[in-house]
């Protein structure tokens, strides 16, 4: 498996649309309000990788995860991090945490930034596991509870 950076070459955008929605799918239902994955399209991806740091990761020929990396002014924020589902707990994700990791430390950024559903306990799990803090509980527009957390992790300097 090898995981390269989104550039100008990259065409695949159906396959990567397709694979974002599946990582995803599991959330369908047990979130509110629903997922943003559910509003990207090939073209709004295709956006997104020329104004963020993407990465995709490729098994023989097939797209098997991703992830979308944006500077901020203190940190590298990590978002539409996907795996398929046939791939997950195969470390993976923590491969493409560690480019983020990587690309923060290049870029001379000192934490790493997300930000996942409050339903979502699993992936707090995951994510402190990794050596995510959570550091703040944020509420969508018109919504007066809490949707979601952020959570950082601190770099090694």
């Amino acid at each position: 498996m090898r995981i390269v950076p989104l550039d100008q070459t990259f065409t695949r955008w159906d396959e990567l649309l397709a694979l974002i929605l599946s990582a995803f799918a599991a959330m369908n239902g047990r979130i509110d309000p629903p997922s943003s994955a559910l509003k990207l399209t090939t073209a709004s991806l295709a956006e997104k990788a020329g104004t963020e740091i993407g990465h995709v990761a490729i098994d023989g020929e097939k797209l098997v995860g991703c992830l979308f990396l944006r500077p901020e002014a203190d940190c590298l924020y990590v978002g539409k991090l996907a795996v398929l589902p046939e791939v997950q707990g195969k470390g993976l994700g923590k491969r493409l945490l560690t480019i983020a990791e990587e690309t923060a430390a290049a870029l001379g950024l000192a934490a790493l930034r997300l930000e996942t559903r409050i339903e979502l306990t699993d992936n707090h799990a995951v994510f402190a596991a990794c050596g995510f803090s959570r550091t703040a509980e944020k509420t969508h527009p018109g919504f007066a509870r809490t949707t979601f957390i952020e959570m950082r992790k601190v770099l090694a300097s």
